[in-house]
């Protein structure tokens, strides 16, 4: 037997088990109950019936008035069991005619609370209804409060309270996911915005380069020789640009396959500072790292983690004056859990508002977007979805003259053993 048939069985068997013991009570025989329970039963089917049918063709009219119908219903049942018993000689003409009369004034009564108890449900109903229409309106969830549907239908039936309760949390989920799609797509036009300026302002100097070239403005050997260099940076650097949004686009798609391996903290370290001590040479950098022995195992993707180590240490170089110093260190932090990679550069900090953005898409920290400077702004976001895919954590603070980018990594079991 199913759940929901176990309350109209209990009901059932609960009336029989009253019905039998009221008539063993009285002394009345088997054939007499027998008789009172099929007219008492057959006249609550006609009004069930009948009520089922005026249910039917009023469906679509207010709760108000389905409810007087449900109301109605066992009064109609009674009178009509009453009546069948009466001409059974059950009960005499007076009993009968008495009894009338007291369902006549309990009908009244019947109808007047339905009435009241249907306007009430047909309130609640409403309100349920006012609220579905404002679900995902911004301005109306900003002003609902966390418990405003606890507390505005604790008197309404629990259907209606539950369904209130589901609609506003609904409500509020709509409404954080609008706000979602909205930055998220603010990030978008700024994002599209800002790519548009760093391509077009190298592709316009290479192209106003190759016309002087091929116009013969430019005959100097040394000058040739520098426009080419220059076409060559700015090209690498385009690439870079192009190499950051595909990075990007995967990392948003869940598109991020990691070949994981076990890989020695210390070749990751001495791999990324050797690619980057050409760079922070020319711009008179000083370059320094360093590991804890013995090196920390870690679990990871080289080429990605590589692209992390590396994408903090150019933006490092980048900011860092001529003249001072990059430190890259690596080893266990004081937990024991984890693998960290830390870079701390010269630049002369970041201002405490702008912290909790510096891994946003397109950050920049500055207002002045010269090219070359300040990059495209998707180095750091790149880091922090790669350090994120290998289930890590990547953070900034202020120290010293400089930033301290840190990343941390789960250890491999191997390292866990060790410490």
């Amino acid at each position: 037997m199913t759940r929901r048939a176990l309350l109209p069985a209990a009901i059932v068997l609960g009336g029989l088990g009253i019905t039998v013991a009221l008539a063993a009570a009285v002394q009345m025989t088997f054939s007499d109950t027998f008789t009172l329970v099929a007219y008492s039963a057959g006249g609550a089917a006609i009004a069930g019936l009948l009520a089922a049918g005026l249910l039917a063709r009023l469906r679509r009219s207010s709760v108000v008035v389905q409810v007087l119908v449900a109301a109605l219903a066992p009064v109609l049942a009674v009178g009509i069991a009453v009546t069948a018993a009466a001409q059974a000689m059950f009960i005499s003409r007076h009993d009968l005619d008495v009894l009338f009369v007291v369902l006549a004034a309990a009908g009244t009564v019947a109808v007047l609370e339905a009435l009241l108890l249907g306007r009430r449900v047909a309130r609640a109903g409403r309100s349920v209804g006012a609220m579905a229409r404002r679900m995902g309106d911004a301005r109306s969830a900003t002003e609902s409060r966390p418990d405003s549907a606890s507390t505005r239908y604790s008197r309404s039936p629990m259907e209606f309270a539950l369904l209130a309760a589901e609609l506003e949390a609904t409500s509020a989920r709509l409404t954080e996911a609008q706000e979602q799609a909205a930055a998220l797509e603010r990030s978008r036009r700024e994002l599209v915005a800002w790519v548009s300026h760093d391509l077009r302002t190298p592709l316009a100097g290479i192209r106003a380069m190759v016309e002087a070239l091929e116009d013969g403005v430019v005959a100097d050997p040394d000058t040739v020789a520098r426009y080419h260099r220059t076409m060559r940076q700015e090209a690498d650097r385009l690439a870079g640009l192009v190499d950051d949004l595909f990075e990007l686009s995967r990392i948003e798609a869940g598109a991020l396959g990691l070949d994981l391996e076990r890989v020695a903290l210390d070749e990751l370290v001495s791999d990324a500072v050797a690619g980057a001590s050409i760079a922070a040479g020319a711009k008179g950098v000083d370059l320094r790292g360093a590991v804890t022995e013995p090196s920390p195992l870690v679990e990871l993707s080289t080429p990605e983690m590589t692209r992390v180590v590396r994408n903090l240490l150019d933006n490092a170089i980048r900011h860092t004056p001529s003249g001072g110093t990059i430190r890259i260190e690596a080893g266990i932090d004081e937990t024991g859990a984890s693998a960290v990679v830390s870079v701390l550069d010269a630049c002369g900090g970041i201002p405490e508002g702008d912290l909790d953005h510096v891994f946003d898409l397109a950050y920049r920290g500055d207002a002045a977007r010269t090219p070359g400077d300040g990059g495209a702004g998707l180095g750091l976001a790149v880091a922090r979805g790669l350090v994120e895919a290998h289930h890590g954590e990547i953070s900034v603070r202020n120290e010293g003259v400089g930033c301290r980018f840190t990343v941390r990594l789960p250890l491999s079991d191997a390292s866990r053993m060790t410490t």
